[in-house]
């Protein structure tokens, strides 16, 4: 239990990290809220692989991470815009 725990904090600060990479410009968002929304981009990332058959591969994943960098940069734009106080 205690490794799925920080084995997704790991892939999701990695996820949303690469997330914020891809976006241009500086977005003002807390790690937390990155991690937050790199392990929803991951899960969702991969749900949405598996239903079209693309998470069933030998090595990297990475047409799933592709979807999952992407899902988290639409996440992280989406926390960046919502947030009060941010112009």
């Amino acid at each position: 239990m205690i490794v799925a725990i920080l084995t997704t904090l790991a892939i999701g600060t990695v996820v949303g990290t690469l997330g914020r990479l891809v976006l241009p410009g500086r977005q003002s968002v807390s790690v937390a809220l990155t991690v937050l929304v790199g392990v929803l981009a991951a899960a969702i990332g991969t749900a949405i692989a598996r239903a079209f058959g693309l998470a069933a591969t030998t090595g990297i994943d990475w047409i799933e991470l592709g979807i999952q960098v992407a899902l988290a940069a639409v996440g992280v734009t989406l926390v960046a815009g919502n947030r009060p106080g941010v112009r």
